[in-house]
């Protein structure tokens, strides 16, 4: 079953359309499935590479991951931040994207902390719960 990326020019998002075959792909039009348009146009989509977890592992334990690390600069600490995150392979959630988006804009951690306290796991404010360090 193909799955092809589009943006769709009506509702200004990237969406997803699912074919039931290739054969459908040149006989039908597509359409957002988000808001019913078909103003769309076809992208390159996001090439991904499987790896096992002893591999992502190991890179992340790769002493050299941390080269150009600067504990004291924000937008240093984000570029770490989404390195690391893309090595996971997973998606850690808007939280996550809102903090990285704050530190490369410069905004202090200790800020960010204070502004969003259920990211260290709700109230209490122990060392265990300071993820910053």
């Amino acid at each position: 079953m193909p799955i092809y990326e589009y943006g769709c020019y009506d509702c200004r998002k990237r969406v997803n359309v699912f074919f039931r075959s290739f054969a459908e792909v040149s006989s039908k039009q597509a359409a957002c499935p988000r808001c019913g348009g078909v103003n769309l146009k076809r992208l390159v989509s996001k090439v991904a590479v499987l790896r096992s977890e002893e591999s992502r592992l190991e890179n992340l334990a790769d002493p050299s991951s941390l080269a150009g690390l600067d504990e004291n600069d924000p937008k240093s600490m984000a570029r770490w931040m989404r390195k690391m995150s893309s090595e996971m392979g997973e998606d850690l959630g808007p939280e996550f994207h809102e903090v990285v988006d704050r530190l490369e804009a410069g905004e202090d951690p200790e800020s960010i902390e204070q502004s969003m306290p259920d990211l260290a796991g709700g109230a209490g404010g122990g060392a265990d719960d300071d993820w910053f360090e």
